[in-house]
């Protein structure tokens, strides 16, 4: 990402040296410098919100509860995973911090989850299943409320953020059940040709 930033940068200095616009182009990055302190600021506020809003639903047990309603979904997903695995718990947190767009408050019990999903793993060096479909399902990162964007929005001054909320919550939603099903399609594949595999072991035995 360095080297690609590096390279428009220098990019676009040679090309407006060359159109006779390199002011414009001090300009732009002045004005764009002034702009991202402005949501880096507005930023600080909104997350310490959010964020608090968030412990104080951990703290409460409110989170725990969205966990526990979300148990027997994540159970079917996973169900490679035993009943009584730690995981399915840290999975559920993760997907009801993402769900409220605080990706920062999501991140450790992703961390954790996966930690989990590490040790019931039998073959440390592969990921296995529930680890590609957990990573995919979190990348797809559903949304009900993007605290994060909306915040961006209302730094620059945007007048009507709120519109996003509808938009990002059907993307998100498409995008998390794709993740779930190329994930099982793949888990499908896997899991068939480990058979064949299997099978052609015992033909060249005998």
């Amino acid at each position: 990402m360095n080297y690609i930033f590096y390279f428009l940068i220098v990019f676009s200095i040679i090309i407006g040296a060359v159109n006779g616009k390199l002011q414009d182009v001090v300009n732009s990055v002045m004005s764009g410098a002034e702009l991202s302190v402005k949501v880096a600021f507005s930023l600080i506020g909104i997350m310490a919100f959010w964020l608090g809003i968030m412990r104080i639903a951990e703290k409460s047990g409110l989170l725990a509860w969205i966990s526990k309603v979300l148990k027997p979904i994540t159970r079917v997903l996973f169900n490679e995973l035993p009943e009584d695995s730690p995981a399915i718990g840290d999975i559920a947190m993760n997907f009801s911090a993402n769900a409220f767009g605080l990706s920062n408050a999501a991140t450790p019990f992703g961390i954790k989850a996966m930690e989990e999903l590490q040790e019931v793993n039998k073959d440390k060096t592969t990921a296995s299943n529930a680890m590609c479909l957990f990573l995919g399902m979190n990348t797809a990162g559903f949304q009900l409320i993007p605290t994060t964007v909306l915040a961006v929005l209302v730094g620059i001054g945007y007048k009507n953020p709120t519109e996003i909320i509808a938009p990002t919550l059907l993307v998100t939603l498409i995008a998390f059940i794709s993740a779930i099903l190329l994930a099982k399609l793949g888990q499908l594949i896997s899991n068939k040709t480990s058979i064949c595999k299997i099978k052609n072991k015992e033909v060249e035995n005998d």
